[in-house]
């Protein structure tokens, strides 16, 4: 790159309701995602609630210490129903469009670099359970995601601090095993709605911003997918996380096996001929057995960590998951979790 890489952090559960980031928001309620707290609130406490959290939760203090501590971007997840009733049907969701603006401002007085996601949580399942837009079937809403990105390239283009998009978060792809086939969206209705989607940025915002596809859990399935000379400025986007792994964990040699996964799914990926970047990853190490102490497991810990931002190094972009967390969770907390690093190490 003839820049310096982006290494940042997610800023996962700010503008949509994340569980695992806020339960205090859900523990009354016994609900599990957004959706479902919707629905046992009602529409009117729901909206308190969410206002509420998006003006404490995150601010323009901490765009100031996320810049301090070395970091030179931020990857935000907006969610499909940014625009409110300016935007595709929204039913119960509130919008968030001035958060994002503010956002913009915050980044640009610190000099760091916006990469926006559109984010379809809980993920863009076919579900029935799911209705985005009205409609449970990607093919039944994805133009009206198209839309939204068209919608937010053209208000940022013109932006400082706004480096790219990326068209969807965390896509849940079909997979056929033998006659069995598993839920997700058909790879042939994805890439064409990545086609689409990348001609949306390049009508409303020029050249310029990068244009990020996630590989949706198949980093080998992308083969000179947009490598074309017609594709200017496409990334990939892998999220690398290993908590659920099955790896004994109990020396540095389990530790580095996950490093060493995560280094064979960046080359997968980098087989479509595109750059692979890093959208997600995490300090988290999968379960460890009753024998490993607090103190064991926090030195593991800090080696999986350098190990991984090691396997990065030529990656285009990085960006930890998260910055924050109501629990502080160790390997989640980018406050915790790269607190000891030095700033250098992150470059």
């Amino acid at each position: 790159m003839g820049e310096r890489a982006l290494h940042g952090v997610n800023l996962t559960g700010w503008l949509e309701l994340e569980s695992w980031v806020t339960p205090s928001l859900f523990a009354d309620s016994g609900a599990l995602d957004e959706q479902a707290l919707i629905t046992v609130l009602g529409r009117k406490r729901y909206a308190a609630l969410v206002e509420e959290h998006r003006s404490s939760f995150i601010g323009a203090s901490d765009f100031v210490k996320i810049a301090s501590r070395g970091f030179n971007a931020v990857r935000l997840p907006v969610p499909w129903y940014v625009f409110g009733p300016d935007g595709p049907d929204a039913g119960p969701y509130v919008g968030c469009i001035d958060y994002v603006d503010e956002a913009f401002s915050w980044a640009e007085e610190v000099c760091l670099k916006l990469v926006l996601v559109l984010s379809v949580s809980p993920g863009s399942r076919e579900d029935e359970n799911l209705t985005i837009c009205g409609k449970a079937d990607f093919r039944g809403y994805r133009d009206h995601l198209t839309s939204v990105v068209r919608a937010l390239s053209a208000r940022y283009a013109h932006r400082e601090g706004f480096f790219g998009i990326e068209v969807l978060e965390e896509p849940v792809v079909q997979r056929r095993n033998f006659l069995q086939v598993t839920d997700g969206v058909p790879i042939h209705v994805l890439r064409n709605y990545y086609r689409d989607a990348y001609n949306a940025v390049r009508a409303a915002a020029g050249d310029d911003p990068v244009v990020i596809l996630p590989d949706g859990g198949v980093p080998g399935g992308w083969g000179a997918f947009m490598a074309q000379s017609q594709y200017q400025k496409v990334w990939l986007d892998c999220h690398l996380t290993h908590h659920r792994d099955k790896v004994n964990i109990t020396g540095p040699s389990g530790v580095r096996r996950l490093a060493d996964a995560s280094r064979a799914s960046l080359e997968a990926t980098k087989k479509s001929g595109l750059p692979a970047m890093v959208g997600a990853w995490s300090g988290a190490l999968p379960f460890a057995d009753s024998l490993m102490t607090p103190e064991g497991h926090i030195a593991l810990e800090r080696v999986y960590l350098s190990e991984q931002i090691a396997a990065f190094r030529k990656c285009p972009a990085w960006f930890f998951q998260t910055w924050k967390t109501e629990g502080r969770i160790s390997g989640w907390d980018a406050r915790v979790s790269l607190a000891t690093f030095e700033r250098r190490m992150l470059d």
